[in-house]
């Protein structure tokens, strides 16, 4: 390559690494298309996964403008060349694209296309993508081109050193997407199990208690006119159990791992589900954090967890008008704080079932992973509750 072997080397070293930063599939296959057309100095990029019909399941282009792509239109079906590539799988480099005899169904609005270079992305036998490059921007001894056109010898601007280097970056763009593949399989897999023990819990337990309800209130309202007194105990007993049933419900929902700590990291997880609080009550919820690093996957959880669950009892049960939440780097670790303007309570003597509870499961949380978990609040004086986990 022009650029010399070490710089072209550097080149290649930092598209491999790109493509492997990523989990979602989408932004493997921008990160392919992008790294493909910086490394052979490409004008425009593209690739295509396939479906099951001979076309494009997902079409990601690089070198296009956002104005370009909407005037261009749908995303490629059938699409000459392009599909051939996904039947015939084999590399094609073309001194002008537009002299093919599969040069077809382009749209008004696409840019112009001369040498063109397209391999198929293979893991063993299977074609699971195509990729494409057109427009080389610089030939060997010469500028880059201000319009697609054939070179002045007819030759393709690609060469076979390119040919050989999008070998390669499609290789490892191979592994790359199946890792992909793999992860969003695994995550739909780990959601479907999830659900299934919800559904589980949910008949065992919730159930449960809304037969009972059920029953209790068929009860009192039969004891309603001839015995108002047991009909009253009755009653008493329905508002038991549905706060059971409720609590029960909280529960199971609460032990589901979000996708989004997975794929959006614990700060941009709990800024998001703040900012929906903070439109779906009046009272004030805001957040800010600084510094924090990754933190082990067990750790991050239980602090999300535990922000939940301090965040509930501030806005169902305080009456506060301000709710702050805070997370800051806390040596190798991080510190969580809940603060609140509510109305208080004494933290070694209150019993009330939720908020009780609530903290016995805040605190279990808390040394569940190394951490400490603790309570500041009293009557009329707000609630802060902080929880520092050690970090890994």
């Amino acid at each position: 390559m022009s650029q010399g072997p070490r710089s072209g080397l550097a080149a290649v070293s930092a598209a491999l690494l790109a493509m492997s930063r990523h989990l979602e599939v989408r932004d493997v296959l921008k990160t392919i298309v992008a790294s493909a057309r910086e490394l052979l100095d490409a004008q425009y990029a593209a690739l295509g996964v396939p479906d099951d019909h001979g076309g494009f399941a997902q079409f990601v282009v690089d070198g296009v403008s956002d104005q370009q792509w909407k005037a261009i239109g749908p995303l490629p079906r059938q699409h000459g060349i392009l599909a051939a590539m996904l039947q015939e799988a084999q590399v094609e480099r073309l001194a002008d694209v537009r002299k093919d005899p599969r040069f077809e169904g382009w749209p008004s609005a696409h840019p112009d296309m001369s040498d063109f270079l397209g391999l198929p992305i293979r893991d063993g036998d299977e074609v699971i993508g195509a990729l494409f490059l057109a427009n080389k921007l610089r030939p060997a001894g010469g500028n880059p081109p201000q319009d697609a056109c054939p070179k002045p010898d007819g030759s393709c601007g690609f060469t076979a050193e390119d040919e050989e280097l999008l070998s390669i970056l499609a290789q490892h763009a191979a592994i790359a997407l199946t890792n992909a593949r793999l992860y969003e399989r695994s995550r739909e897999l780990t959601i479907a199990e999830e659900r299934s023990r919800l559904a589980h819990e949910l008949h065992d337990a919730v159930a449960q208690k809304l037969f009972s309800l059920r029953l209790t209130a068929q009860a009192a309202a039969a004891l309603v006119d001839r015995d108002p007194s047991r009909a009253k105990g009755e009653l008493q007993q329905v508002a038991v159990l549905a706060a059971e049933a409720a609590d029960e419900l909280r529960a199971a929902v609460v032990e589901l791992r979000p996708a989004a700590l997975d794929e959006d990291g614990l700060v941009a997880t709990l800024r998001t589900q703040i900012q929906v609080l903070d439109r779906a009550h009046t009272a004030r919820v805001t957040f800010d954090s600084c510094g924090v690093r990754a933190l082990p996957a067990a750790q991050e959880e239980a602090l999300l967890r535990v922000a939940q669950e301090a965040l509930h009892n501030a806005l169902r049960h305080s009456g506060a008008d301000h709710v702050d939440v805070t997370l800051a780097r806390r040596g190798s670790g991080a510190l969580l704080r809940v603060t609140d303007d509510g109305s208080g309570f004494d933290p070694k003597t209150t019993r009330r079932a939720g908020r009780h509870l609530g903290l016995v499961s805040m605190r279990d949380r808390a040394s569940g992973v190394g951490g400490a978990l603790t309570v500041e609040s009293a009557p009329g004086k707000g609630t802060t509750i902080d929880m520092e986990v050690p970090g890994g």
